[in-house]
């Protein structure tokens, strides 16, 4: 089975649960995902499955967007409402201090990672030291936030929600820490839920439930989307049989040989490559001054070839 499955998580449960969930629903043994959630949060789980793995690492959208909610006045040593209060602090924040806080921390900033995360430093995962007590330096790391909005905010309770859209690898318990102290107080996130990742929303993601549901009965395929679909913001170039086999074989193509989009292909530029009857290849990166079309990845071969 090849394809894309749009999970709506459940809390409670890991990416990696999720997973091995799927593959036992889907029976196919490779499965991916395209970014962790945390057990606690919810939301926009894309899964690869089958050939669709292989493109993790190629993916073109891989920023993300979060409906976050917090309490400011403590901390806690996981950054979330799971572990326990290191810290309390006393006073009102006001909504216009918090929106100055915020203001900091839009655009390219600085984080890092908390202990509680996924983060490898010198071989071992963060979290697995934070479970010992160990706690290690950890060298921050570069974000983009291109959003950041106060959906709502009570000052008297201290509890609010927020708006967020990031590249990858942005924490939002480590923003919600960081704004809070910026306002003159600290903070913890109380829930999170993934709205958007990979350019799928969550009105497209299905809920665990639903998935059993379809593989029961034998229908999980009608919710499988294509590989290409994580590639719909690269232009399409179609080629012929034989261009095809050669593509497939990891071959370069002769771009004046090719009826390519009528848009100006920059150095790098990947385009989407599909064979007779519209079978998509994989991956190419377009070499002007050479006037080729490189092989950059193949997911599945033109007919007659592996």
């Amino acid at each position: 089975m090849d394809g894309v499955i749009i999970l709506d998580k459940p809390q409670g449960f890991t990416s990696f649960d999720a997973v091995a969930v799927l593959r036992g629903l889907a029976k196919e043994r490779k499965v991916g995902h395209t970014g962790t959630l945390d057990p606690m949060a919810t939301g926009v789980l894309p899964l690869l499955l089958g050939r669709a793995a292989k493109a993790a690492d190629l993916l073109p959208d891989t920023d993300k967007e979060y409906a976050a909610r917090f309490r400011l006045g403590e901390r806690r040593d996981t950054g979330d409402v799971t572990g326990k209060i290191v810290e309390k602090k006393e006073g009102l924040v006001s909504r216009e201090a918090l929106e100055q806080a915020l203001a900091g921390f839009v655009g390219e900033i600085w984080q890092v990672p908390p202990m509680y995360s996924a983060v490898s430093v010198n071989g071992q995962r963060l979290y697995q030291l934070a479970r010992q007590g160990i706690e290690v330096e950890r060298p921050a790391r570069r974000v983009v936030v291109s959003r950041l909005e106060l959906a709502e905010y009570d000052p008297a309770a201290g509890e609010g929600a927020l708006r967020v859209e990031c590249s990858k690898g942005t924490y939002i318990r480590t923003l919600i820490e960081d704004m809070a102290k910026a306002a003159g107080s600290c903070g913890t996130m109380t829930a999170l839920r993934r709205v958007r990742a990979c350019g799928f929303s969550e009105e497209e993601a299905l809920p665990l439930d639903r998935l059993k549901e379809l593989a029961g009965a034998g229908e999980l395929e009608t919710v499988l989307r294509p590989v290409e679909a994580l590639f719909t913001e690269y232009p399409a170039v179609a080629v012929s049989p034989a261009q095809a086999v050669r593509f497939s074989n990891g071959g370069s193509l002769d771009m004046a040989r090719l009826r390519l989009p009528r848009i100006a292909l920059p150095q790098g530029q990947r385009l989407r490559v599909f064979g007779p009857g519209q079978r998509f290849l994989g991956l190419a990166a377009a070499d002007p001054d050479q006037g080729q079309l490189k092989f950059v990845k193949l997911f599945q071969g033109a007919e007659g070839t592996v």
